[in-house]
């Protein structure tokens, strides 16, 4: 159908790269989601704020500005505290940097999702495992955890989907994805419409097989559960 003039194992190499990148970036935003929730939900005023200022900061700033400032400002950061310190010089890896800064932008949006799912657990649950003198630490694991996952799938759905196209933003700082590659492929065979075309194709499949996964995980935390 389409006539890949031998690039076709490099496309499917940038693939594999794309999908790396965003599982690694959605653990990083899982764990900053988790922290940001708790902080927004917690005691301490301190807490409070800094979490909002992340989550505020991070949605207010479009993604690709972000990628560019972190990749090449966390550049400049990290080299002048190493001249200070008599260190070498030091290159940042496109796909640590990558990886990083999706993971942090994507942490914002998991924080809002799991505060709304902790939100919607009912607090006679949690009273009542207090009352059997169940720590804090255990109800949150037993209790608030597996009851906020239901909660906040769908939203965290939604998050996986943008931020599973949302890893092509790394092709502009160099990183060897499936979207630079396509741009290297079109460019020398003067056929970019065909390689950005199969890589929308990959994305959809990503997407796609991705919806499907999230539609049985959601079966699977919604059994017993009364559809009204």
């Amino acid at each position: 159908m389409f006539d890949l003039h031998g690039y076709f194992p490099m496309i499917l190499e940038g693939m594999l790269l794309t999908v790396e990148v965003a599982l690694l970036s959605l653990l990083i935003a899982v764990i900053l989601g988790l922290i940001g929730a708790l902080a927004k939900l917690s005691k301490s005023r301190i807490a409070r704020n800094a979490a909002a200022v992340y989550t505020t900061l991070i949605r207010g700033v479009p993604d690709l500005v972000l990628m560019t400032l972190i990749f090449f400002g966390g550049q400049i950061m990290v080299n002048n505290l190493g001249d200070s310190m008599g260190w070498d010089y030091i290159d940042i890896s496109p796909f640590v940097a990558g990886t990083l800064t999706i993971g942090f932008i994507f942490g914002a949006y998991m924080t809002e999702t799991f505060r709304g799912g902790i939100l919607a657990v009912s607090s006679g649950e949690i009273e009542a495992a207090l009352a059997f003198g169940m720590p804090s630490w255990k109800v949150f694991v037993r209790i608030t955890f597996p009851l906020m996952v239901r909660h906040a799938l769908p939203g965290f759905g939604n998050n996986w989907m943008v931020l599973a196209k949302t890893t092509a933003l790394v092709s502009v700082i160099g990183l060897h994805d499936m979207v630079y590659n396509a741009g290297v492929a079109g460019g020398s065979t003067r056929q970019p419409f065909t390689f950005y075309l199969v890589v929308a194709l990959m994305f959809l499949c990503i997407t796609g097989l991705s919806d499907l996964g999230l539609q049985w995980v959601n079966r699977r935390f919604s059994v017993g559960v009364r559809k009204v």
